[in-house]
């Protein structure tokens, strides 16, 4: 462990976002509360409270007050880094007290704040680039399941769409016209909102959305898990579905094997769900699982604990190695944190539970992994070494899986 942050003044249950926010060479680690006395399930979340650290471990800036109770992370707390008017600078941005706020990444201070769009238009926040601009500026809002909104970075509504949107829709350039395609649960709509294509035959919604060249062939392809594991082409062509899940709560692309020819996905199936009264219910069981590039499955966890919302997610560049691994996390059942390789081997276990996230903290190359529960953030590294910036004033670019954070997570490999 390189680092351990008091993190105690932030209060409890929050959620941890990652980024450069004053142009330091080395990233900041903002955490965001959620606020609490809310059903999740079918009510979206706001922004409690937000306080931003250094890696010093230095309380830079703090944003409302921590709730004694506050949210769970059972959903999305709707706040994103990212710098949303181009002027090299990251923003924070926030729903909170019912406005759609803009805080400077440096010291906290709002800089803009606008109405939203609709009561519930606060599930969660995607920057997009619907627009075609040189950076992506809109920014997606959604309710829990049903409506989602597109706005420009000034907030004027481009377009809305009612179907099921899934939990975090995902926004790229499929078509290459310089604007943003979503993939809004299983329907594709276009960059003026208008439907593509759907999915055929899945039940329930969209847990998480990928996208990458699977086989190697040049084609972005859709890696959507849900009620199965499926593939789809741009045009909206199913490759093909994995039905060997209860229900595929997370994928994630990556190159975890050497063997195998292109890209395999790691996945969560969620085979037993725990007491319908307590999310946090540590009596049900999920198991990871692999598939190859042609969705057959290679391996599938056999758990004997309990434990029922892991997320498993792909981290690159831990090591020198030119593989991925599966980090997985929030287990349950006295099972920690761990990166795991394509042969469900443990390659490295992390000695605290609690939340994670990763990115290169420094700008040195290669990832770091920040695990956090309600006192303190820990940082890890696979080489011992100093949160030096490698190169001092040099803004570290925030990066789409940085800016498109989620409890749900998607992603593009490229």
């Amino acid at each position: 462990m390189l680092k351990r942050i008091d993190i105690r003044q932030a209060g409890a249950r929050n959620k941890l976002l990652i980024g450069d926010l004053d142009g330091d060479g080395r990233m900041e680690l903002v955490l965001v509360q959620g606020n609490g006395g809310i059903d999740d399930r079918y009510v979206p979340h706001q922004v409690q409270c937000i306080t931003a650290y250094d890696l010093d471990g230095h309380l830079l800036w703090q944003k409302g007050a921590p709730d004694p109770e506050p949210g769970r992370n059972g959903s999305d707390f709707p706040a994103q880094i990212a710098d949303i008017d181009g002027d090299g600078c990251n923003e924070v941005l926030c729903v909170m007290d019912g406005r759609f706020r803009i805080l400077e990444g440096r010291s906290g201070r709002e800089k803009r704040s606008f109405a939203l769009p609709g009561e519930m238009a606060h599930d969660c926040i995607m920057i997009t680039n619907i627009s075609g601009h040189d950076w992506p500026s809109d920014i997606l809002l959604k309710d829990r399941y049903h409506t989602l909104w597109v706005l420009d970075r000034h907030f004027n509504l481009l377009w809305t769409h009612e179907g099921n949107p899934g939990h975090f829709p995902w926004a790229h350039d499929w078509d290459g016209d310089g604007r943003d395609e979503v993939m809004a649960g299983y329907d594709m709509l276009d960059h003026e909102g208008k439907l593509r294509w759907s999915c055929r035959g899945l039940e329930d919604h969209a847990d998480c959305i990928w996208v990458g060249d699977v086989a190697g062939d040049g084609r972005s392809m859709i890696v959507i898990g849900g009620s199965v594991t499926v593939m789809y082409d741009a045009d909206g062509q199913e490759i093909w579905r994995y039905s060997g899940s209860v229900e595929s709560q997370h994928v994630a692309l990556g190159k975890f094997r050497a063997d195998l020819p292109g890209l395999q996905i790691a996945g969560v199936d969620r085979i037993i769900r725990g007491d319908a009264g307590d999310v946090f219910s540590e009596t049900g069981r999920d198991a990871l699982f692999l598939l190859d590039q042609d969705g057959r499955q290679l391996w599938k966890e056999e758990r004997t604990t309990a434990g029922w919302l892991t997320i498993a997610e792909t981290v690159r560049h831990w090591d020198e190695e030119r593989l991925d691994y599966i980090l997985a996390y929030r287990r349950g059942g006295g099972v920690l944190p761990a990166l795991y390789n394509g042969y469900m081997e443990v390659v490295t276990s992390f000695p605290v539970d609690g939340l994670a996230a990763y990115a290169d903290l420094t700008g040195a190359g290669f990832t770091h992994v920040v695990l956090h529960d309600d006192e303190a953030l820990h940082i890890f590294a696979n080489r011992p070494g100093t949160l030096d910036a490698a190169r001092p004033g040099q803004t570290l670019k925030q990066s789409k899986r940085l800016y498109s954070s989620t409890l749900y997570p998607g992603g593009e490999y490229e």
